[in-house]
């Protein structure tokens, strides 16, 4: 898993605003060994995701898009559910952000964030279930045990009877929220998303504490409405 994530965060530096890396400055960027990032970049080029520039940078290949056109046909409320990202993230000023599970795995497969957003956008794919809004709404929908905890901060939940306390009270309000516990400094706000009557997604904000605290329910409201109301059209 530790070597997917590596993978994961050096194609998540690839972005419309920075198509393409050196290493040196990709190394920078991920505070990682330039051998570290060297050798990835290498590999994911091999394995057909990168391309190399002649200039000697690299670049996202045609093959990643190909990939991602067969993920989003196969399924058939993606598309929805990127727009309403986009909505979010402009009508919060925040980070937007759709996560789902692959198995036990909680996946951030999008994320948006709007320029004026007072935190950078994450780049973990894979997320730390029992830490995360988005993993605790969606193992509490799924019914899913964590096998383990990710003590990522002082808040983090730790112990099983913290667990089953948080999963109720995620069932009880029908969102869940993560208050600095995965990132010092930082909250997030997940509610579910439903297709076909069955809860498909986890879908919501990240911003940081201070702002969170300070409007935590004009938030909460806005995301609210802001997905049912997307749901309720579909």
């Amino acid at each position: 898993m530790l070597s997917l994530q590596k993978a994961s965060n050096i194609l998540g530096a690839f972005s419309a605003e920075q198509p393409e890396w050196g290493v040196r400055a990709l190394a920078a960027h991920l505070n990682v060994p330039r051998a570290t990032a060297h050798a990835y970049l290498a590999g994911l080029t091999e394995a057909g995701f990168l391309r190399r520039t002649p200039a000697g940078k690299y670049r996202l290949s045609w093959h990643i898009a190909e990939m991602g056109a067969q993920l989003t046909a196969a399924l058939p409320w993606f598309q929805d559910a990127r727009a309403l990202i986009t909505r979010l993230a402009l009508e919060v000023r925040a980070v937007a952000f759709l996560c789902v599970l692959e198995g036990e795995d909680v996946v951030a497969a999008i994320r948006e964030r709007h320029p004026d957003a007072d935190i950078d956008l994450p780049l973990d794919v894979y997320l730390p279930a029992t830490a995360t809004a988005s993993g605790k709404l969606l193992y509490a929908h799924a019914d899913l045990t964590p096998r383990s905890f990710s003590a990522c901060t002082q808040s983090s939940i730790t112990t099983p009877d913290e667990w089953r306390t948080e999963v109720a009270r995620v069932r009880k309000l029908g969102y869940a929220y993560s208050i600095e516990e995965w990132i010092p400094g930082q909250c997030t706000l997940g509610v579910p998303y439903h297709s076909g009557g069955a809860v498909v997604a986890s879908i919501g904000v990240q911003m940081s504490a201070e702002r969170y605290l300070r409007e935590e329910r004009q938030i909460r409201e806005k995301v609210l409405h802001i997905v049912g109301e997307a749901e309720d059209l579909g």
